[in-house]
């Protein structure tokens, strides 16, 4: 490792991103990913400074401001009466659109409603959709301010519930008056599965984009209806387990989608405010997923 230069993503091991992945996902706590991370200091390159470059950037990685002039954005609230009761959400609406606009649910990874997934919620606004990013985290007070309270706030819900909180945005969605009534998901992480159970639970979502997410069982992957667009990450072996499976029951039962795997690039890789983002994978499965939306909420 170079140790008289800021740090880099091509300095950092794959091992520690993989050891990072099982932090995220609470495979090992914080404690031992400190510990572990040991392993990989050198000279000037502490375990500090791996661990201050492995987390999150929240100051200066927005790519739509919060407020932008060309949208309406601002937390709204709806009932879950399934899941969570009172949710919360960032709703972004186009400004002086003089049509109704499908809509996007944005789902969260596994803590909450944190700067980058709203920041998504308003990309997918700057497109021409309407989008509503809830927060699962706010039966429990919301989105804490940081990630690693906010893993721990979401260990405390059900993960049916929170299910449940999403399938709630998009009948907000639907009834909404600036709202079409075809309505999306494309969901993160925790997101992704969230995103392919919407895709199992709900008949008349129009399309779904999950990011390397959790397949459902084989069960439910079978009462699938909904168009897919799968985006996984090619080292995210976790995840990737899963798909051979999810695939045949797709293929098996004649199921519309569309699946890329992202060469050389981890987990993660789209949420450009940590060092697995991956810029060009980013950007173009973004393209992907806007195209997608556009061809099945748009007509």
């Amino acid at each position: 490792m170079e140790t008289n230069k800021p740090l880099k993503k091509e300095d950092i091991p794959q091992e520690v991103f993989d050891l990072y992945d099982d932090y995220a996902h609470d495979k090992i706590d914080r404690r031992g990913f400190v510990q572990r991370l040991g392993l990989y200091a050198a000279g000037s390159v502490t375990v500090g400074s791996l661990l201050s470059f492995m987390e999150p950037n929240y100051r200066n990685t927005q790519v739509v401001a919060a407020d932008d002039p060309d949208l309406n954005s601002d937390y709204v609230e709806y009932n879950s009466p399934k899941g969570g009761g009172t949710i919360r959400g960032l709703l972004s609406i186009p400004k002086d659109a003089d049509e109704k606009l499908p809509g996007i649910v944005v789902v969260h990874e596994n803590r909450g409603l944190n700067p980058y997934i709203e920041d998504v919620g308003r990309r997918a606004a700057k497109a021409n959709f309407i989008s509503i990013a809830p927060d699962a985290l706010w039966p429990l007070g919301g989105y804490p301010g940081n990630d690693d309270d906010g893993r721990t706030m979401q260990r405390k819900r059900d993960r049916g519930e929170m299910l449940e909180d999403f399938i709630a945005a998009f009948e907000y969605l639907k009834q909404h008056p600036n709202c079409s009534g075809k309505i999306g998901v494309v969901g993160f992480c925790f997101g992704g599965y969230i995103s392919n159970m919407m895709a199992v639970r709900v008949p008349d979502l129009a399309a779904a984009v999950p990011y390397y997410g959790r397949q459902p069982s084989d069960e439910d992957a079978a009462k699938v209806k909904t168009p897919l667009l799968l985006q996984y990450a090619e080292l995210d072996t976790r995840v990737n387990a899963g798909w051979p499976a999810y695939e045949a029951v797709l293929k098996g039962n004649n199921i519309e989608y569309t699946a890329h795997m992202y060469p050389g690039v981890n987990h993660g890789f789209h949420n450009n405010t940590t060092p697995r983002y991956d810029e060009p994978a980013a950007q173009l499965s973004w393209e992907r997923t806007l195209a997608f939306f556009n061809k099945h909420l748009r007509t």
